[in-house]
């Protein structure tokens, strides 16, 4: 029932704008007996490429995987994923090619760093459904439009980018998952936050932006916005290494960070590798990184910022089943809040490993996304520029 609930709700969401050949490839399988592939009218055979990381990335990557696989076991239909052999949109376009030529009719791509790919691949396979998750207008257009995009979206009808008939977008309003940890992180007591950035791409910025306007809401509720302050940077990559890990170390240990929101995929290593020299405390990003940045600390991880991924896959995967592409494929959703219920949600922080205290309890979350949902509390999605506020917060651009 639940799952009926959940795909009813995607359907209705608001729409704002949706390897290499030969043996370099990793992949996987699972197989089975597909049913009715929806108005293709084939049996389902579902591919999952991964950008630039891989089905262990404790993010991104691994939640799509872990989604589309588990329910592709479930239905009985056969389940490959392909891993292209560099960071490369012609590496990702290879991948996508030989997904098809292996038989794939529905394609599961997370990540904006495949709008090259979609633009080409849905003209090239007209009778392949794509499913893109977190690419959004804009993503489409920079690489459609190339040199001299002028980054608004709204500058351009991005149906003639790519075509419409077989693709579905969904992006995320991580605003607001960014704005709930923010908000937690200075009740829970911390007055001196980090945000660690992979790179300055709009999903990340809305997560550090929402973030920002979270810990200045919480402060002002408190009394304490001349004690409070952000430090705020941009690794320039999506994975952490020596120099990020150094520059968080002195966040942690000289300026006296006490906790950094590691935003972007594998650079929560460098976060959690300084915090657990200092007992410092990290929050993780897209999904619950409590499990696996928690192997650096005991009790490192005070929540994690998620998006709904694997919600986001087990519905429109059994709405294909259904038959029910027609509702999903030409769309650009933007998923956020669907219910006052923060687990029925595509944006949330997660209720088993959230650090709860007498600052910030389970029912104040709840409280929180209440009145998030009705329209009590409003957070900026705006990326132009750091929002306005009340407590210190100081942009030092990107490390690299």
């Amino acid at each position: 029932m639940k799952k009926r609930i959940l795909a009813m709700l995607l359907a209705g969401a608001m729409v704002f704008s949706l390897a290499a050949c030969g043996s370099g490839n990793d992949s996987g399988s699972d197989s089975g007996s597909g049913d009715d592939g929806g108005s293709s009218g084939g049996e389902m055979n579902i591919a999952m490429v991964t950008d630039s990381g891989d089905i262990t990335d404790q993010s991104f990557n691994q939640t799509t995987y872990e989604s589309s696989k588990a329910w592709a076991e479930e239905n009985g239909v056969e389940f490959n994923y392909y891993k292209p052999e560099s960071d490369s949109d012609e590496a990702r376009t290879a991948s996508i090619d030989q997904a098809i030529a292996n038989g794939a009719n529905v394609v599961v791509l997370p990540g904006y760093l495949f709008a090259a790919s979609v633009i080409e691949a849905s003209e090239l396979y007209p009778d392949v459904k794509f499913v893109a998750l977190d690419m959004g207008a804009g993503d489409i257009l920079e690489k459609g439009v190339g040199e001299g995009y002028t980054f608004n979206p709204d500058d351009y009808d991005v149906t003639e980018y790519y075509n419409t008939d077989n693709v579905y977008c969904a992006t995320y309003q991580e605003e607001l998952s960014g704005y709930m940890a923010g908000y937690a992180a200075v009740k829970m007591g911390y007055k001196h936050l980090g945000f660690l950035g992979g790179m300055a791409v709009p999903a990340v910025v809305r997560f550090g932006y929402g973030y920002v306007q979270g810990a200045d809401e919480a402060a002002k509720e408190l009394g304490i916005t001349d004690e409070v302050s952000v430090e705020y940077v941009y690794g320039g990559q999506f994975y952490g290494d020596a120099d990020i890990t150094a520059y968080m170390d002195t966040w942690y240990n000289s300026n006296g960070v006490e906790v950094v929101f590691a935003c972007g995929g594998g650079i929560y290593t460098s976060a959690a590798e300084a915090a657990a020299k200092t007992g410092g405390k990290v929050i993780g990003v897209d999904s619950d990184q409590a499990p696996i940045i928690d192997t650096y600390g005991e009790g490192l991880t005070i929540t994690s910022a998620m998006k709904g991924l694997a919600v986001t896959v087990d519905t429109v995967l059994t709405e294909i089943a259904a038959g029910n592409w027609d509702n999903y494929v030409g769309k650009i959703d933007s998923l956020g809040l669907v219910s006052e219920t923060p687990e029925e949600n595509f944006v949330q922080l997660p209720i088993e490993s959230t650090q709860w205290d007498d600052g910030f309890t389970e029912d104040d979350y709840r409280e929180l996304v209440a009145a998030l949902y009705n329209g009590d509390i409003t957070v900026s999605n705006d990326t132009a520029e750091m929002p306005a506020t009340d407590i210190t917060v100081t942009d030092y651009g990107s490390i690299k």
